[in-house]
């Protein structure tokens, strides 16, 4: 289950029909494992059909800016999934498109993983126990900061410089603050999540000479490895339903792949509107729910 401060455990019903028959696996680690049993989900395909088409939207603006989860949470709430299901499936569909993105970015010389390696390593290693910690720890006071946090990234990039020259592809990154940058991001994307690839546009432009297309492949990569280890997580804990989220995943990859295109082209011009505005709509959503209570 959740950790006891998250709003998904509150506002859904706990009657969902059943057609599809989901085994995930589980193990004793976990208190969602204590008492394993199969996951049995009605999809009707209509409702499969408009999720898959959410998940695209999602996967185009989180390849630019972030912030997908704002419309495919939301999504899976409203199709009537259960609460325990739909951080983990959502983590699942999310993680195709940050490895499509990332790889979009990788290919296109603005992410060099050599020059990242503490990053990733930290990242990965803060993702899993924060993933592992979500468990336990109730996240109330987290979730009451977090809208003023995010609203700071948004404002940062509507009045803070960033570099107007592209950085070389080449040019050395500095190795000192990638560890503590990685291992808090990535901590936080396993504990909570909102937000994530926020922090590290604004955290990259922040701590490095480079520049906002290079910072956003920056996040999208870093944000591939912490979904991927805190969906190992969900998925040993069986929080996971691989029918919806691969069907969603794969519309994500598609949005993912556009977005990422269209960042790369349209540059810093197009890529600060949209995420300013991602953001800001990302802090009314947050402020909504762990302020005033409301799903």
């Amino acid at each position: 289950m959740p950790a006891k401060g998250s709003a998904l455990a509150t506002h859904l019903p706990q009657d969902y029909h059943v057609t599809l028959l989901v085994r995930p696996f589980a193990a004793p680690c976990l208190p969602a494992c204590q008492n394993p049993m199969p996951f049995e989900l009605t999809v009707e395909p209509l409702t499969l059909l408009i999720l898959a088409l959410v998940a695209f939207v999602a996967g185009f603006i989180d390849a630019i800016a972030g912030g997908g989860g704002l419309l495919t949470t939301p999504a899976l709430l409203t199709a009537g999934m259960p609460p325990h299901l739909v951080l983990g499936t959502n983590k699942l569909s999310s993680t195709f498109g940050s490895a499509t993105a990332g790889f979009t970015y990788y290919k296109r010389k603005l992410f060099h993983p050599a020059q990242w390696r503490l990053a990733l390593f930290a990242t990965l290693t803060g993702a899993l126990l924060g993933a592992v910690i979500a468990h336990y720890m109730p996240a109330e006071w987290l979730n009451k900061m977090l809208p003023v946090i995010v609203f700071a990234c948004g404002v940062y990039l509507l009045f803070g410089g960033t570099p107007k020259a592209p950085l070389d592809a080449d040019a050395p990154i500095r190795k000192k603050w990638q560890v503590p940058q990685g291992f808090t991001l990535g901590f936080y994307d396993g504990v909570a999540g909102p937000g994530t690839g926020a922090f590290w546009t604004v955290s990259t432009l922040l701590l490095y000479p480079i520049d906002l297309v290079r910072a956003s492949g920056v996040a999208r990569s870093m944000n591939f490895v912490s979904n991927i280890a805190a969906l190992t997580v969900f998925i040993i804990s069986g929080q996971v339903d691989y029918i919806v989220g691969l069907c969603m995943g794969l519309s994500v990859m598609v949005g993912a792949f556009f977005g990422a295109r269209t960042a790369i082209s349209g540059g810093s011009k197009f890529i600060r509107p949209v995420f300013i505005t991602v953001v800001l709509a990302l802090t009314v959503r947050l402020a909504w729910q762990h302020w005033f209570g409301q799903a």
